[in-house]
């Protein structure tokens, strides 16, 4: 069959079965079997496609009709520029995560110590890592799949980077500090994710998810159980809901931190806060 023909198939396919983005689904899917890219389907149209591959092809289809995300069929997401690894097994990298990332960024030096929570694919250290100089980060999670394909991710890029399995801080060495604190902890109050996309719901794992009654556990223990590990003066970065801003500069407040920022994204809803960790004891010795 050819090229353009078995796109228009797998288009409608997806189309019938409710899919938001069946034309792009169907595109890129497309060009993970066969190897091609975005102008082959303008300028090559009407090249035929092996027989191996259309069968491929087809079983993704139907794979993504059944709701299965594209990036668990392909394997892979871009995300800053970069390619990651992803799988049933940790949070597909997204585009509002790259607001953390970039705020990050800002505050970043050469040399810096960086720590980052939840770490899954691993895309939000290894992007600060690939674009600084001579900084050296830790990642954490409490699932040893993720860690894996974290340090898979690591690998294909050529970055070196500790990762380990931890529930948040108890697997770090007490001796160890940190110039930076970044994480996307789970934020999504249980009571909601009943109602999320099919996609997120049933093939994201629910521990990158569930930020248990309200949202906001994570905060609070990462709020107060960071406070070893940082320095006075170190920037802690956190992905938020679009409507924990208050609550989160809240939580940071109470603990201690100061010059607490919530950043909006491209949509104007809050997506991240930052803060500076500074000791209420050593803020009143300066006074």
């Amino acid at each position: 069959m050819k090229y353009q023909d078995l796109y228009r198939w797998g288009f409608q396919c997806l189309e019938q079965a409710g899919i938001e983005e069946s034309s792009l689904d169907a595109r890129i899917l497309l060009e993970s079997v066969c190897n091609t890219d975005r102008n082959t389907l303008l300028a090559h149209g009407d090249r035929e496609v092996e027989a191996k591959q259309e069968e491929m092809y087809r079983g993704r289809i139907d794979q993504r009709a059944k709701h299965i995300p594209v990036q668990h069929l392909t394997g892979e997401q871009e995300f800053m520029g970069l390619v990651f690894r992803v799988s049933a097994d940790v949070l597909i990298p997204r585009q509002d995560t790259e607001i953390l990332v970039e705020e990050a960024m800002r505050e970043l030096h050469d040399g810096m110590r960086i720590l980052d929570m939840c770490t899954g694919s691993g895309c939000i250290l290894l992007s600060l890592l690939h674009y600084s100089n001579h900084c050296t980060g830790t990642g954490t999670d409490i699932s040893p799949k993720a860690l894996e394909i974290a340090k898979n991710n690591a690998a294909s890029l050529s970055l070196e980077a500790e990762f380990l399995e931890s529930d948040l801080f108890t697997g770090l060495d007490m001796g160890v500090k940190f110039d930076m604190l970044v994480s996307n902890p789970p934020y999504i109050p249980s009571a909601v994710i009943p109602g999320l996309m099919e996609e997120v719901r049933e093939h994201e794992p629910l521990c990158a998810l569930d930020g248990k009654e309200d949202g906001l556990y994570f905060y609070r223990r990462i709020s107060s159980e960071a406070k070893p590990f940082l320095f006075r003066g170190s920037f802690v970065f956190l992905e938020i809901g679009y409507d924990q801003g208050q609550a989160v500069t809240r939580i940071l407040s109470e603990a201690g931190y100061q010059e607490i920022e919530v950043i909006k994204d491209f949509a104007g809803h809050d997506r991240v806060v930052k803060g500076i960790y500074m000791p209420r004891e050593q803020c009143e010795d300066t006074e």
